[in-house]
């Protein structure tokens, strides 16, 4: 136990490792790219990286859907329907609303 202080306390008398020992602490703690801002931006990378994902994947789905609205007349008729509540001149739309359901 005594052995191992005296090392470390010539270790801290070293001015080479004191100096290095610094400039670790002055990197990490107090330098523009210190460790702190270096996980956050690693933490905020990933994040976008997931909504990058998201949006790729919603881009590739409305194409899919777009896709299909320009080929199939019966899609777009159905879209219109539901989407924008759009009818023929000579028929009623009656819109039933189910007050139970919660949205």
């Amino acid at each position: 136990m005594i052995k191992l202080n005296k090392k470390i306390l010539s270790l801290f008398k070293n001015k080479y490792f004191l100096s290095l020992l610094v400039f670790f602490i002055w990197l990490l703690i107090f330098d523009q790219n210190n460790l702190i801002d270096r996980v956050s931006n690693i933490h905020k990378l990933n994040q976008l990286e997931k909504e990058k994902k998201y949006y790729l994947h919603k881009i590739e789905q409305d194409e899919k859907r777009m896709n299909e609205l320009k080929t199939d007349k019966k899609n777009l008729e159905k879209f219109a329907r539901e989407q924008y509540l759009m009818k023929k001149d000579n028929e009623d739309i009656f819109v039933i609303v189910d007050k139970n359901k919660k949205e």
